[in-house]
């Protein structure tokens, strides 16, 4: 509950002091119930108000369909719900003159009666009150009352509030995560109501929201939406990740949001880069797959100084981590969605890398999305499978470069050996800009594994290269420090379990992704970040995950996980995600229990 005094609303009638209720679970049946019965939907649906129409009940049958005219249309028995509920007791005299040569007229009433008493019924509502009841206290209560549903975050349940006495908050919300989304960049209400709540507090905890009216949260919105802006231009502009599969460490952020807000003057080089250091290595080293509202918490209490924020952030995080160095092994992971993928892409787009195609720079700024680039295996996966190397070893990170599409189509199946003297011939330095080892001896086949080994080398120099330049040479941070006995220290930082592990598995999700968007449906989120609800620690990526379900609010959430271990598939299943491991099996749970529905099949 939430006091009404100040609280906005629809219709022109005037709200009774006191308190507003919040409605945390039942939302989905409710708002069928309603849709069914008034053939329209409710004025606060946001989703496909085609999932209303045209229900029909077979009184012989006693079966539920949404119409098809083939099926329907000379069959008496089949009613339209909606308008038998409009009509009322007082129209069930002209569905019984349609049977009024049916010998089950009688029986057929009586089941016409009952479908209409549904709307009578007296359900039951359990209300949660109190001084004590917090966001958390709450949340808590609901999770543990429906733990075999859906969990609740504490931001569903600060954005209903804030949606009580400002209505249009979500659709603001949602408008905007549309225009990142068409920019290449895919976010969802929660995280944006995290920056929201760190420009408009200072603080991670949503609790911090509860006491502010819409006019604080409006301005904040603007605030955090305008501080967002200019940090994506910063990461994309500076570092070169300028979409969605690259931008690590997206909990950051709404850290980097507060700084920029809270800074009464733009920043100098010197600041910036600083900042963008701390990015780097936040999303190297996994800095919020912990308790993501925690570490958000004691980094937004660090900044608090902003004359040394950014020194202060990066010791906090060299002193929770150890070294800032990058060793080879860093470079060991595999797959697109290892965590150094975008490292990899970062030092593409921020050097002097070349397109060995052209022979041009592949720089930041001179391309627009990544649909321009794509990944190369250097070594070709069909070439190195006949030699008996194995997936990881295929897919190694140390095997991956970004190439224009024309290049990567030219190059085709062939060998190092073959295609490398061609483009050293055609465009000198070309290979050495991509951190090609130059030993030719390492571009032949039977040396794959030495030729990893060396290229991890290789980018790892040129990572801590890239890296002293962001601190302008201040190297401080990127001292190893030693243990008691001597030794450097060093960390391999943990393997989220889940990956799109190549460019097609990558293109068949994005083409299964085009095939929603041609429905009319909600696009599924790519390489979805899977966090646990309670501790806000990342557990897995999901290949393609709808975290809200594909009609937001009506359906479950969805994820469609392609080459996936049973790992991946328990801990999707425990977060209460509908798994499908193909996509044909995805389209026809769309098909059969989505659009069917509404008649809208493409």
């Amino acid at each position: 509950m939430t006091q009404s005094e100040g609280a906005d609303y629809r219709g022109s009638g005037q709200l009774a002091p006191g308190l507003v209720k919040l409605l945390l679970d039942g939302q989905q049946r409710i708002t069928t119930l309603y849709g069914a019965t008034r053939g329209k939907e409710p004025t606060f649906f946001d989703g496909n108000p085609k999932v209303f129409k045209g229900l029909h009940f077979h009184v012989d049958q006693e079966s539920f369909a949404f119409y098809q005219a083939a099926k329907m249309a000379k069959d008496p028995l089949w009613i339209d719900v909606t308008e038998l509920m409009t009509s009322g007791n007082a129209g069930i005299g002209d569905y019984l003159y349609r049977f009024e040569h049916n010998s089950n007229r009688n029986e057929y009433a009586g089941r016409l009666n009952k479908l209409l008493s549904i709307t009578e019924r007296d359900l039951h509502i359990d209300e949660i009150t109190g001084a004590d009841k917090s966001i958390d206290v709450i949340v808590d209560i609901f999770n543990r009352v429906n733990s075999g549903g859906t969990k609740l975050s504490t931001g569903d349940l600060a954005l209903a509030k804030i949606c009580a006495s400002w209505p249009e908050a979500r659709d603001r919300m949602k408008e905007q995560i549309n225009i990142w989304h068409k920019s290449g960049y895919n976010f969802d209400l929660d995280w944006l109501l995290r920056s929201v709540n760190t420009v408009l507090t200072g603080k991670a905890k949503f609790n911090y929201l509860h006491n502010k009216n819409a006019e604080e949260i409006e301005d904040g919105l603007t605030r955090a939406i305008k501080a967002i802006n200019a940090v994506l231009n910063l990461i994309g502009g500076r570092l070169g990740l300028d979409h969605d599969r690259v931008l690590f460490g997206r909990y950051a952020i709404p850290v980097m949001t507060r700084y920029l807000d809270q800074r009464q003057e733009a920043l100098n080089e010197n600041e910036r880069d600083k900042l963008l250091f701390w990015y780097v290595q936040a999303g190297m080293w996994g800095r919020f797959s912990g308790s993501t509202e925690t570490i958000i918490g004691q980094d937004l209490a660090t900044i608090e100084d902003t004359e040394s924020g950014t020194d202060n952030l990066i010791e906090e995080l060299r002193l929770w981590h150890g070294s800032l160095q990058v060793e080879p092994e860093h470079f060991a992971s595999w797959s697109l969605g290892a965590r150094y993928y975008p490292v990899l892409y970062m030092l593409t787009r921020m050097g002097e890398a070349k397109d060995w195609g052209t022979g041009l720079p592949l720089r930041a700024g001179m391309l627009d999305q990544m649909s321009a680039l794509e990944v190369h295996h250097i070594f070709p996966k069909s070439q190195l499978y006949d030699h008996n190397y194995r997936r990881p070893e295929v897919n190694a990170l140390a095997n991956f470069c970004f190439l224009t599409k024309d290049t990567n189509i030219n190059i085709s199946n062939r060998l190092p050996e073959t295609y490398f003297p061609e483009i050293e011939t055609a465009h000198p330095g070309a290979l050495a800009s991509q951190w090609i080892p130059e030993d030719p001896a390492l571009w032949q086949i039977a040396n794959y594994k030495k030729f990893l080994e060396e290229r991890k080398a290789l980018l790892a120099k040129e990572t801590n290269r890239r890296l002293r330049e962001l601190l302008h040479n201040d190297s401080r941070w990127l001292q190893t420090p030693a243990t008691p006995d001597g030794e450097a220290t060093t960390a391999i930082p943990a393997e989220i379990p889940g990956k799109i592990t190549d460019k097609e598995e990558e293109q068949e999700l994005e083409k299964l992704n085009a095939w929603v968007a041609k429905q009319d449906l909600l696009r599924g989120i790519p390489a979805y970040d899977l966090a646990d609800v309670e501790t806000g620690q990342q557990s897995a990526v999901l290949d393609l995950a709808w975290p809200n379900g594909i009609q937001e609010g009506l359906s479950q959430p969805v994820t469609v996980l392609l080459n996936e271990g049973d790992d991946v598939l328990a801990l999707a299943s425990s977060a209460g995600y509908r798994i499908f491991t193909d996509p044909e099996t995805f389209k026809r749970y769309v098909e059969n229990e989505l659009l069917s529905q509404t008649g809208n099949l493409t």
